[in-house]
């Protein structure tokens, strides 16, 4: 009786474990789309970013993979189409890291990114630069700070977008070199950098990969970027670290993202075939084009990474006194 028992209960512990094995075995979908939507518009460098991954996934995983673009209410609109989305892990969010500051930066948030999404997989890394308008004469950070720190309050920059990578850097820059900056918002990061070009705003610290084809071009002052060592695609511009702001280093990112619901053993498919993806596309060069670092790592390290991430974002709009809109 005693054996029996024992039998028994082995078999009803590892049903679970097979039932989920076998539901890992037949996903994704052969006969479905596996389906990746972007909440940006088609041809930013998040869109582009999701297309490559995309691709790649396509070529692993022998399905037809479907990015989609949906747009507007600050990346909420696209974010929504997934969280009501089957939780089968056939329709994922690619965003960037703007997605976790929803309930931060907006007054009435649709969502808890943090708890209404399960994390499958961060990607990637990219730097910010810092450029400045033609008609400023500094051309080092040091000489940039050190006026700005002579003139309170005399220096504008650009905000592209409320709670994105390039307002949270702007204000730790901003915090750590104590600097007293007028801060004007736009939205998106071309009528800033328009604006920074005619010399209407003084400097704009954003996405590197968006700013270099101004910069190169000498329509803006490319002055440093924030990685920790100097990028491949504008060696000639330092890092903020060797130009004298000796603990500055910010990074912009990609992640992915199911509805919370998604089964686990799904996440975590997604989670190798996306690693996957992402070593490929190092290899072969392609996210060096996007100026992007490749990150793997587990959907757990990316929760953990996401929790540190939006305490230190909350804590900089706190202290600059942002109000969510």
């Amino acid at each position: 009786m005693k054996r029996w028992l024992r039998a028994t209960l082995a078999l009803l512990l590892a049903a679970p474990a097979a039932a989920a094995l076998a539901q890992a075995a037949t996903f994704p979908e052969r006969d479905k789309p596996l389906r990746i939507v972007v909440p940006f518009a088609a041809g930013g460098g998040v869109d582009a970013a999701a297309r490559l991954l995309g691709t790649q996934l396509q070529k692993q995983l022998g399905v037809n993979v479907v990015v989609e673009n949906r747009a507007g209410g600050s990346g909420t609109i696209g974010g929504r189409a997934v969280l009501t989305a089957p939780a089968d892990g056939q329709t994922l969010l690619f965003s960037a890291a703007t997605h976790v500051l929803a309930k931060q930066v907006l007054k009435s948030a649709p969502y808890d990114p943090q708890t209404d999404f399960a994390p499958v997989a961060r990607v990637g890394e990219a730097p910010l630069m810092l450029v400045l308008a033609p008609n400023r004469t500094q051309t080092r950070l040091a000489e940039v700070l050190g006026t700005i720190r002579q003139q309170p309050g005399k220096w504008s920059a650009g905000i592209p977008a409320a709670g994105a990578p390039s307002h949270l850097a702007t204000l730790l820059m901003a915090r750590d070199a104590r600097l007293e900056l007028a801060y004007v918002p736009y939205k998106g990061t071309q009528p800033a950098l328009m604006d920074v070009a005619g010399g209407h705003t003084d400097l704009v610290l954003d996405s590197m990969i968006s700013l270099l084809p101004l910069a190169r071009s000498g329509k803006v002052k490319p002055i440093a970027i924030t990685a920790a060592r100097r990028s491949a695609l504008a060696p000639e511009v330092p890092t903020f670290k060797e130009s004298g702001l000796h603990e500055f280093a910010y990074a912009s990112w990609f992640g992915v993202w199911a509805p919370a619901a998604t089964p686990p053993a799904r996440v975590a498919t997604l989670n190798t075939a996306i690693n996957a993806a992402t070593t490929e596309l190092a290899r072969s060069g392609a996210w060096a084009k996007l100026g992007i670092t490749p990150v793997t790592e587990s959907a757990e390290q990316f929760k953990g990474f996401v929790a540190r991430d939006v305490a230190q974002g909350a804590e900089l709009l706190r202290s600059a006194g942002f109000q969510p809109e």
